[in-house]
Order: structure tokens, then C-alpha cells, then sequence
């Protein structure tokens, strides 16, 4: 497996897809109870095929991801070859992760205590398996309306 499996609610929200994935294999529904049943390390395997394809499609669609902390807001853009990151890093007691916080950072953003910072950073020899690595430490996909605001904003 190449990334991790599907949780439980994200295989109801995909059972639609699911059902289709089985039909490619030519595995109808009593053959998938069956294999469930007689064969759980194969329907396992089958759960881990399906989720790394789930994953590759979205990463392989992801054009931003944002990891947002206390301190620290990392905005990336996902570019074909590279990925660009605008860093915001706050140098105070303030918590940009509760609403007073990010109201208190769009208010001060030229204060000194707001520092930022950009760089670009190569993919290694998997950018998804890159892109996915973040996700796992925290980053979520975005549409990127807050990495557009803020490259806008200091470029």
C-alpha cells in the first residue's frame, strides 16, 4: 500500500465508487460478501488497491494545501514541478487558530511581529507521495483562496 487506507466514513461517502471499482474487477456483491467471508486478507487488499486510488487521484488534482498551527501558517502551491510556500509566522502571544487570533492577523499584518516568508522546494521522486506526506502531518487540500491572498498581497 502505498499511502493508507480509507477511513470507515470515507468508504460510505464512497460507496458509490466503490461498487464501480468491484464491477471493473468483474466482482459482483455476493462475491465480495464471499471474499470478505473465506478470504479477508484478499477483500483487504482490495480496500488498500481502492484507497491508494482514491489517493492518487486527489493528490494527483491538488493544486494547494495549507497546514495552519498557533504560530505558523504554511500555504503551498503545488506546481507541476515544484512546490511554492508562503510562510506566515506570528512572534507574539497571538493564536491565529481561534477566530480573535485571525481576526487580530488580518488587522495587523504589517506589525512587526508578522513575519513572511517564501520559498520553493523541489518534489522528490514521488510528488504525491510528497504531497502526501504533509497531508499526514497535518496539511489539508484547499482551493487556495488564503496562499492567492497572500502572494497577491506580498509579491
Amino acid at each position: 500500500m502505498k499511502y493508507s487506507r480509507l477511513t470507515k466514513e470515507q468508504f460510505e461517502e464512497l460507496h458509490k465508487e466503490f461498487i464501480n471499482f468491484l464491477a471493473t474487477q468483474s466482482v459482483t456483491a455476493e462475491e465480495w460478501a464471499n471474499l470478505k467471508e473465506n478470504k479477508p486478507d484478499l477483500a483487504e487488499m482490495e480496500l488498500d488497491v481502492f484507497s491508494d486510488l482514491i489517493w492518487e487521484g486527489a493528490l494527483n488534482e491538488a493544486k494547494y494545501l495549507e497546514h495552519i498551527s498557533a504560530k505558523h501558517m504554511y500555504l503551498f502551491q503545488l506546481n507541476e514541478d515544484k512546490m511554492h510556500a508562503i510562510v506566515i509566522n506570528i512572534k507574539n502571544d497571538v493564536d491565529i487558530t481561534t477566530p480573535e487570533g485571525y481576526k487580530w492577523l488580518r488587522e495587523n499584518l504589517m506589525d512587526e511581529s508578522v513575519e513572511f516568508l517564501q520559498a520553493d522546494k523541489d518534489y522528490g521522486d514521488d510528488k504525491n507521495l510528497d504531497k502526501f506526506k504533509m497531508i499526514e502531518q497535518g496539511a489539508v487540500i484547499t482551493k487556495g483562496e488564503l496562499y492567492t491572498y497572500f502572494d497577491k498581497l506580498i509579491n
